[in-house]
């Protein structure tokens, strides 16, 4: 490759002429073509003209080689022995490598994906040679236990992922570089869990000194920690699933356009890929719907609120970056559209925008043209974000206001001031004319009028008969909501047109009109809000479950209309600490009851109605609602507990801990799971508690554990919560309702049934006391980790499969069954239970990844272990969307049209028909592999 001086193609013109000859003196040596280069660079940037003046030898050594040679021997020699060396190693290399990126870019060698990557590489580097030694140095400390010498080169299992500009190797000349650090605490010993975390805290705080501290020999770079999750509370360096359970929980629109452009740069790269994988659904869903569409427009209007940028488009003074026209505003186009369209389409997801913007008007996602003329904008106004930082290495994107600075500007660029600022207006003009154009048509709702019922429905007689009835019912009984209601009337029809089933939507909306008592401030509430009457006709089109709930509980629309309502919902903790709330605030215990009797409702209809957009994806809709319920249990226990120890005293010894098993266990639930669940106890050797009315310990922890499920499931007012099982508890129904964690302890060693120790891979401490709930997941994880025999588990587990397909061969008949019977949910379970007690897969309770972690490790075949892992997700994701509709196997024809759709959708199988044969072809193969597996 030629070197750099032989490509120079353009040369700046020198501002300062003094400087510029300077400059060229001092390089009198070198060829005609550089020198001017250097003059001309030095005649515009005193901090340029600085780096060239330090580092004279080098440079005239690198000007004589190929530029992409020089780097890569420059960013190797950052490769030094000892913590404080390498910090004055990478602040040479960035000075060398500022220079050499500089003069590339202003002499035309490179383009701008050559300049960004170069920069992005440099950070990429000293991120990792800095973490690496890092852990080197706290792991020879003592720091990090279980870190050997042979983990650093993975960082001991920590990693660091690239956001933003960096992610997406689009760095430029002046930037921040913004980092999120997790660790993969899979890879060690749970007891070192807590001292690990400690230092892997203390080796990112050193880290980012490392980078961004000023020293005599400058800094590497400025570094911002802030996109982690949840930054005002969480520490700089956390535990992946932590992190990935907020995503799947709170995480919000901009952290999904965040995370396109994630990138593991350093440590354990591996790790990282996989946690930005299992992200996939969090960043990447089918559909993305209106108000989060409206983030995007919205957070463009707050920054330029923020930063002062509103007003009439001038090129002094202006932001290049945030300002009308300029660049965030093609990223925020790019991104938006990505979001939108990414789910469906992988091939779009692309971490560089140019790359990016490609790919959407490939797809005709974007119009070539416009995409054309977006794509070269950016790249000039990246060259004028490059020429204002490269003045004086300041982060800066906001143009000069003074004349004399604008002249400076635009001899950098090579051009006269007039021309430059020409370009520049004409550029930024035809952005905003494009990106807002976007934006605007994405907020607009067309008007129509509404077609003639005999137009809309099926069985227009019977139409108009139900319609007729309406003016008698409660809810319009007064004049203002009768006035109301024919002004939404219109409005509704108009979109039942649309609906897959007019016929059965009307139906089941008018369910919901009988269950509403008054009509005004619902009428009144759609009425401000056209897109409550989306989601009615969508419920009602689809869900007539959530429509009977809506119309017993309208007060769940107040919270519809806020944008949170469309996001996910927080993780379980912080739901927990909300429920919390309400229930100390609720004045008793009934009221209490009540009171998470109501929160729980609203946010079942909030997740129901998030998948019937197809805004959750099923899986997503089972984590949040198990987060839901382990909010109910950890925000309910305590005050059970202390209404019972109103009569009998507080817990004796450590107190008790709740564990859910099941599918609350592995974070699988569905609107209708009941809560499997048992209760373990220490009383460290009390015998009775002290209350007014004392009882003997066993007792005292059954009766609580009779307290909680009583509050759980008892009929109120507000209905009940869950249902409650607790035959997984030691001994089944024959046992005591709480367990001492000793007698625990004892039974899983000498008593247990293998069926029982495989219940136990889904096992997790859900309420209680912290000590005595670590306590309790160590006795499991003993439990797990003893070595079983495997021609006993498998034995079992065939005698187990047998008796099951026994007891629901009836069940098992129906095709759109999908957990009883050979191949489904429940058989396929088994065997990955059954595999995670023989080969130990640590920490995995999810059957799904229990599978993948089986293949991985080739206690099954990698090939049937993904079928069996695919077959359980659809299956999964059926009956997920199902239960919305009814808590019993049905044929999803029966729901309607509305109903079929979403299940085609969440299944991607073109009809019924195909589904009905493709879930046959899974229950057939998954079927075979398993009774080959156990044995049978």
């Amino acid at each position: 490759m030629e070197s750099l001086a032989a490509r120079i193609t353009r040369v700046p013109r020198p501002y300062d002429e003094a400087a510029g000859a300077r400059a060229a003196e001092d390089f009198a040596d070198v060829e005609p073509a550089v020198r001017e280069l250097l003059a001309g660079t030095a005649g515009c940037s005193g901090f340029l003209a600085g780096l060239m003046e330090k580092e004279a030898d080098w440079l005239r050594d690198a000007i004589g080689r190929a530029p992409e040679a020089v780097l890569a021997e420059t960013l190797a020699a950052a490769d030094v022995e000892g913590v404080p060396a390498l910090g004055v190693a990478v602040r040479v290399a960035r000075r060398r490598v500022a220079l050499l990126v500089a003069l590339a870019d202003l002499g035309g060698v490179w383009g701008l994906a050559e300049v960004t990557g170069a920069l992005s590489a440099l950070a990429d580097r000293a991120t990792g040679l800095g973490l690496s030694a890092l852990v080197a140095e706290e792991a020879a400390r003592g720091k990090l236990p279980g870190v050997t010498a042979d983990e650093i080169a993975e960082a001991g299992g920590m990693f660091v992922l690239g956001m933003g500009k960096l992610g997406a190797r689009e760095l430029n000349y002046s930037s921040d570089i913004d980092l999120i650090v997790l660790f993969d605490e899979t890879r060690h010993d749970p007891d070192d869990y807590m001292d690990l975390r400690k230092g892997f805290i203390r080796v990112t705080q050193r880290l980012v000194k490392l980078l961004s501290e000023v020293t005599g020999e400058g800094y590497v770079f400025r570094t911002d920690l802030r996109l982690r999750p949840d930054p005002s509370v969480t520490p700089v360096c956390i535990a992946s699933d932590p992190a990935e359970h907020y995503y799947e929980s709170v995480g919000r629109t901009w952290e999904r356009a965040a995370y396109i452009k994630a990138r593991a740069i350093a440590g354990d790269i591996a790790a990282g890929e996989r946690f930005l994988e299992r992200l996939t659904p969090f960043v990447w869903r089918r559909h993305l719907d209106f108000a989060a569409i409206e983030d995007a427009h919205d957070m463009r209007l707050r920054i330029r609120a923020h930063k002062g940028l509103g007003g009439a488009l001038q090129v002094p003074g202006h932001n290049i970056k945030l300002g009308q026209g300029g660049i965030r505003e093609i990223e925020f186009f790019t991104q938006t559209r990505q979001l939108i369209v990414g789910g469906r389409d992988p091939g779009l997801r692309q971490r560089e925008t140019l790359v990016a913007l490609d790919a959407l008007a490939a797809k005709g996602w974007v119009d070539r043209d416009g995409a054309g003329v977006l794509a070269a904008a950016y790249v000039a106004h990246r060259e004028v974000e490059h020429r204002l930082q490269m003045l004086e290495d300041a982060q800066t994107q906001t143009l000069p206001e003074a004349p004399e600075g604008m002249e400076r500007l635009a001899a950098f660029m090579g051009m006269d001031r007039d021309a430059f600022e020409r370009d520049l207006s004409e550029r930024l003009e035809a952005v905003k004319s494009l990106t807002e154009t976007f934006f605007d048509a994405e907020r607009r709702r067309p008007a129509a009028e509404a077609p003639a019922p005999e137009e809309i429905f099926a069985d227009a007689e019977a139409a108009l008969a139900i319609i007729a009835e309406w003016q008698r019912l409660p809810a319009l009984r007064s004049d203002r909501a009768r006035s109301i209601f024919k002004r939404l009337a219109p409005e509704l029809l108009l979109r039942m047109a649309g609906a897959a089933s007019p016929d059965a939507a009307l139906r089941s909306l008018d369910q919901f009109l009988r269950q509403v008592p008054a009509g005004v401030q619902l009428f009144s509430l759609m009425e401000a809000n056209p897109p409550l009457l989306d989601l009615l006709v969508d419920v009602c089109g689809s869900a007539p479950a959530l429509a009977q709930y809506l119309g017993a509980n309208v007060g769940v629309l107040d919270a519809v209309i806020s944008a949170d309502f469309y996001r996910p919902l927080p993780s379980a903790s912080e739901m927990r600490i909300d429920l919390a709330a309400q229930l100390a605030a609720a004045g008793d215990y009934e009221a209490a009851l009540n009171a998470a009797r109501v929160w729980m409702k609203e946010r079942h209809f909030r997740i129901g109605v998030l998948m019937l957009r197809q805004i959750l994806e099923p899986e997503e809709g089972a984590a949040v609602y198990s987060a839901v319920a382990e909010a109910v249990i950890g925000a309910l226990w305590p005050v059970v507990v202390a209404e019972f120890a109103r009569k009998h005293g507080p817990p004796p010894g450590a107190g008790a801990v709740v564990v859910a098993m099941g599918k609350l266990g592995s974070r699988e639930m569905t609107v209708s799971s009941d809560l499997d669940l048992i209760v373990i106890y220490d009383a460290e050797g009390e015998e009775t508690s002290d209350g007014p009315r004392p009882l003997a310990t066993t007792v005292y922890f059954s009766r609580l554990t009779q307290a909680l499920i009583s509050a759980l499931t008892a009929p109120m007012p507000e209905g009940l919560l869950y249902k409650v099982d607790m035959r997984l508890r030691p001994s089944g129904r024959s046992g005591p309702l709480a367990t001492s964690l000793a007698a625990f302890r004892r039974y899983q060693a000498e008593d247990a049934w293998t069926w029982e120790h495989m219940a136990l891979t889904r096992a997790r401490v859900v309420a209680g006391p912290s000590g005595l709930g670590q306590a309790a997941t160590a006795a499991i994880r003993e439990v797990l980790a003893r070595a079983h025999d495997e021609v006993k588990v498998l034995a079992d587990a065939a005698d187990m499969r047998r008796r099951l397909a026994e007891a629901h061969e009836g069940a098992a008949s129906n095709p759109w069954e999908v957990k009883l019977g050979p191949g489904r949910m429940m058989d396929i379970e088994l065997l990955a239970q059954a595999g995670a007690l023989i080969a130990d897969v640590g920490a995995i309770r999810s059957p799904r990844r229990m599978l993948e972690k089986l293949g991985s490790r080739g206690w099954i075949a990698r090939e049937d272990a993904t079928a069996l892992a695919d077959a359980l997700g659809r299956l999964a994701g059926l009956q997920q969307v199902m239960r919305l509709a009814s808590d019993h196997t049905m044929d999803p024809a029966e729901g309607g049209e509305g109903l079929a759709r979403l299940v085609l959708a969440v299944t991607e199988e073109p009809d019924l028909d195909a589904l009905r044969q493709r879930l046959a072809e899974d229950a057939g193969r998954a079927s075979r592999v398993i009774a080959a597996r156990l044995g049978v």
